[in-house]
């Protein structure tokens, strides 16, 4: 007999057939009813079971945690909020669970407690919720550069240049750490390691697919990177997951188009695909914000933020413009801002991003040409030499979730930034072939993984967003 997953049960028609289903218990009550979950909905099934037509030794493997299979009649449901239930015929026990050491028990348990129970948290309706988000959203990004002519590319994971120019990398070694070759100068010498030199693993695929577009035109990279960043906040993470698109033949404005249509596109698809997790997650936010002060509760609930992004177009202004507006806002004269927004050139920090977006605007925001010396190396330098064609996305409740450029395709300056920054030429001798040998305007940009999910479940912590979270002094699983 076919197994069903109870996703398909729920929405056959109940017509006395024989059916079979397979998943976790998650109550089992009055020996007579076990609500049971596959993973493949947030909604159970119930299966109704005649205690008499069963010994009580079976019975009594039956509890919450315990992997069953069930063979049954589906009929309509005589019980409020499930429109089918199983008449039970037949059970049998995967496996079984000790009602009294399972944590996963059926009660609100803290993001803190599950964080320790990382292997089992999958099993709670939150975090099942979450993860089947996090899947489709996986699939409509990749969806959308598909259908739109990029190729995926595999950026590798091992490199040897800093991308970011962060300098917060994890080195890749197989060097004896107790006792390290040594040069005449007692510095460690690379040269006897595996790859011959100091290599890391990486920050971004950025640098790599910039080559690779400059062949196949269109490339998007997916997959994970790395930051040694000793930050125990709830916005960052040491392991986390990348989306990077680079285009051959795109200036900033092409840029800006392709991140908003992309963006609007891939919510578009959680929104028609995901209505109960995501119902689920808005209720489960609702309740949350109500323990917050008045001040610090969103002003909107998940769903509406998530078709505020949909349906409003993204607004444009530039860094200078963006300064002048937070510059000159109450919150910065009344110096409510923890950070004082005072002369051009201030990075900008969350508070004021999000003030540009939740009570100035009160629309997702782009920001471009902001100035050089807050950027990276790699972005295109403005004729005023002071601005570079950067842009990022803010959005509401999170700040800054995508940051882009046109890329320095010009030679000459490229050289003239690298000098300037102190970065070794010959380290990156291969990136400024590529304005050698057929140079042409191209641009790209980064989205956090996480941070999209975060900002599509209304999670308030990226280490409940991911499988198994990679912290400072954490990597238990």
């Amino acid at each position: 007999m076919k197994s069903y997953s109870i996703k398909e049960l729920l929405q056959t028609k109940p017509l006395k057939q024989e059916v079979e289903v397979n998943g976790w218990v998650k109550t089992f009550r009055s020996n007579r009813f076990i609500a049971l979950n596959d993973g493949s909905t947030i909604n159970n099934i119930q299966c109704v079971v005649d205690f008499e037509q069963f010994n009580e030794d079976l019975l009594k493997k039956i509890a919450t945690g315990a992997a069953l299979k069930i063979k049954g009649v589906l009929v309509e449901s005589l019980g409020k909020g499930q429109n089918v239930e199983i008449q039970t015929h037949e059970i049998f026990v995967h496996g079984v669970s000790d009602p009294d050491s399972y944590p996963i028990q059926p009660k609100k348990h803290s993001m803190e407690f599950l964080r320790e129970q990382a292997h089992l948290r999958i099993r709670t309706n939150t975090f099942a919720a979450v993860m089947r988000v996090r899947s489709a959203l996986s699939f409509a990004i990749h969806a959308y550069f598909q259908k739109n002519g990029f190729y995926y590319f595999h950026a590798p994971i091992i490199t040897g240049s800093d991308a970011e120019g962060a300098g917060e990398m994890f080195r890749v070694s197989t060097l004896d750490p107790k006792a390290p070759p040594l040069t005449d100068s007692g510095e460690v010498n690379y040269k006897e390691d595996f790859f011959g030199k100091e290599t890391n693993l990486t920050v971004s695929g950025q640098l790599e697919a910039e080559a690779y577009a400059m062949g196949l035109g269109k490339v998007y990279t997916f997959g994970p990177t790395f930051r040694a960043e000793n930050s125990n906040t709830s916005r960052h993470l040491a392991e986390f997951w990348m989306i990077e698109p680079e285009m051959a033949f795109y200036d900033l404005k092409d840029n800006m188009d392709l991140a908003e249509d992309f963006i609007k596109k891939i919510i578009s698809y959680l929104l028609e695909n995901c209505e109960e997790d995501l119902k689920f997650l808005e209720k489960r936010l609702l309740d949350e914000e109500k323990t917050k002060p008045m001040a610090e509760r969103s002003e909107m609930a998940l769903i509406d933020r998530l078709k505020f992004v949909v349906d409003n177009e993204f607004i444009r202004i530039t860094y200078t413009e963006a300064i002048e507006i937070l510059r000159n806002s109450k919150p910065n004269k009344k110096k409510k801002f923890q950070y004082q927004i005072d002369e051009w050139g201030t990075d900008l920090q969350s508070e004021h991003e999000r003030y540009l977006v939740e009570k100035h605007f009160k629309c997702p925001v782009i920001l471009f040409d902001y100035p050089a010396k807050i950027k990276a190396f790699y972005m295109r330098l403005n004729e005023d030499g002071k601005t570079v064609r950067a842009m990022d996305i803010l959005f509401p409740g999170i700040g800054e979730i995508v940051g882009g450029s046109q890329r320095e395709e010009r030679l000459d300056v490229l050289k003239e930034k690298i000098v300037a920054l102190g970065i070794d030429e010959k380290e990156l001798w291969w990136y400024l072939d590529l304005r050698k040998y057929g140079t042409a305007i191209h641009s790209g940009f980064g989205l956090g993984f996480e941070r999209m999910v975060q900002f599509a479940t209304g999670m308030g912590n990226i280490r409940d967003v991911i499988p198994f979270p990679r912290t400072p002094q954490n990597a238990e699983f």
